[in-house]
């Protein structure tokens, strides 16, 4: 059994990620210790709340210096919502904060005539194969709640788009880093094949198949 750290930082929706990555298999620990982090075989970042305010609590935490050393590692990485957000150049939510810069971009609001933020379900249409979306029927139904979107410099990791007043990016994937806007622990069956394919990778990468 492949252990998995969920990061807890006082903004992410910790019950409902962690019971469903239980059901994958995982052993599983919410945690915010380093040491713990560092030594699990998958991490797990999820988010609700404010870019800012999260992005502090990480840096208070002594948190995104251990989240880098997985990144440059290439530990398998599962960011969701504002954890996917965060691993951008910076948010304009608020004003403007920094978040980790792992990839050049930028988090913009939704600026259309469409009800922000956009909460509910909502089509995600694959742009390249990619392990998480493995048996996953394309423009698949995944659950939405954000006013923000990330706005990536490089194409070449988008994985996933969907379209709310227009094209935004809703995944992610680099080597074993993979992010998405919606929210796979509240998305059913489907969302629970996402979760089951990202543990599956994590067992792989450990030899633990």
């Amino acid at each position: 059994m492949a252990n998995i750290a969920v990061i807890d930082y006082g903004a992410g929706n910790l019950t409902s990620v962690s019971k469903a990555l239980e059901l994958t298999g995982a052993e599983v620990a919410v945690t915010s210790e380093g040491k713990t982090i560092e030594k699990a075989d998958g991490v797990v970042l999820p988010g609700v709340g404010s870019f800012g305010d999260a992005i502090n609590r990480l840096r208070d935490l002594g948190l995104i210096p251990v989240l880098e050393g997985g990144f440059r590692k290439n530990k398998p990485f599962l960011g969701i919502c504002l954890g996917f957000q965060m691993l951008f150049t910076e948010s304009e939510e608020e004003g403007r904060h920094l978040g980790f810069n792992w990839f050049p971009g930028r988090v913009k609001r939704f600026r259309h005539d469409l009800k922000i933020p956009q909460v509910g379900w909502n089509r995600v249409r694959s742009v390249k194969e990619t392990p998480l979306l493995k048996g996953v029927p394309d423009r698949s139904f995944f659950y939405f709640v954000h006013s923000y979107y990330v706005d990536p410099e490089e194409d070449g990791i988008v994985a996933a788009r969907t379209d709310y007043g227009g094209d935004f990016v809703s995944m992610i994937q680099h080597g074993n880093i993979f992010a998405m806007q919606f929210h796979p622990e509240k998305s059913g069956d489907i969302g629970q094949l996402v979760l089951r394919n990202f543990y599956q990778l994590v067992r792989s990468e450990t030899g633990r198949c």
